[in-house]
């Protein structure tokens, strides 16, 4: 198993925002540059999917296995031999909305999906959060 996680203190943003900008996936395209579409249907909740295409890459159904509004939600992704687990949370501080986002992959062939995927979605972690704050900030 492999898992990293970025956290961000904003002020600039609610959590009704933040959740607003993640449960309309059929605009993620735009504000995330790194993808063509996303698509769902039906409503952003436990046990639907929805399909994602990366720009040059092929559509991955991704799949959400818990969705509480305005806290959090987790997905997972099934490639062979392994999952990637996504999970973004918002909590309330004194000092800020605290906007985490952690992925973790588990199986056979972690190591591998790790590295061919995992690994440049962590990397752009701090860059990403950001534009989803200036993104949320006009809902």
């Amino acid at each position: 198993m492999w898992t990293k996680s970025y956290t961000i203190l904003t002020n600039e943003v609610t959590k009704e925002q933040i959740w607003k900008l993640f449960s309309d996936v059929n605009n993620w395209h735009n504000w995330d540059k790194g993808i063509e579409f996303a698509k769902i249907e039906g409503n952003f909740e436990k046990g639907n999917f929805f399909i994602l295409r990366p720009k040059g890459g092929p559509n991955i159904k991704i799949k959400l296995l818990e969705a509480i509004e305005n806290k959090m939600f987790l997905d997972v992704t099934n490639f062979p031999l392994a999952k990637m687990y996504d999970q973004h949370t918002f909590e309330e501080t004194s000092k800020g909305l605290k906007i985490t986002n952690t992925i973790t992959v588990t199986g056979l062939l972690c190591f591998l999906w790790r590295k061919a995927v995992a690994q440049k979605i962590v990397d752009t972690m701090p860059n990403d959060m950001e534009k989803q704050i200036q993104y949320a900030k006009k809902l």
